[in-house]
């Protein structure tokens, strides 16, 4: 039962934030949207007792990476005239649909299991130290070194905006 209750509360949590994430204005306001769902997020992680990832989520996502974005955005100082009017495009549209869809999909699939207890399906290795360094450093590697590559591209490429800016 209280499973139940904490994971439609993170998750609607998560699905009301990420909506903030894609319409807010402010760049500022759109990543601190983007830490609570990342906290939301290590929130369903501990629901399925993966309690290494919900701390790695929180320590690396909603700490490291974020403060690195907040960095950038606030070295770029984007002032309002910049940033320009509100308005939604269509890959907002887009995005808005395919969340609004995808809830509700989850929600019809759930619904029915609601009175059960527990989640069914999760291995008791899913989550532990040993099964996540063995995928992160086996056949999964490769996207982990380019992720980490496109990280650092992208925040070189926002510090050499930002310093054309400047002078």
């Amino acid at each position: 039962m209280w499973e139940a209750i904490f994971f439609y509360g993170f998750g609607g949590l998560a699905l009301l934030l990420g909506l903030v994430v894609i319409a807010a204005r402010n760049p500022v306001n759109g990543a601190v949207a983007l830490i609570g769902n990342l906290f939301c997020i290590a929130g369903l992680f501990v629901l399925l007792q993966a309690h290494f990832l919900a701390v790695i989520q929180v320590l690396l996502y909603a700490g490291a990476i974020l403060v690195l974005f907040l960095f950038v955005i606030m070295l770029l100082n984007l002032k309002n005239e910049e940033l320009g009017r509100a308005r939604w495009t269509y890959g907002k549209l887009i995005a808005l649909v395919l969340l609004i869809w995808g809830g509700g999909l989850l929600l019809l699939h759930l619904l029915p299991e609601a009175g059960v207890s527990g989640f069914k399906g999760v291995d008791e290795s899913y989550g532990t130290l040993e099964t996540v360094g063995r995928l992160v450093f086996g056949p999964y590697l490769l996207a982990f070194e380019v992720t980490s590559v496109l990280l650092l591209a992208a925040i070189l490429g926002a510090v050499a905006i930002a310093k054309k800016k400047l002078w």
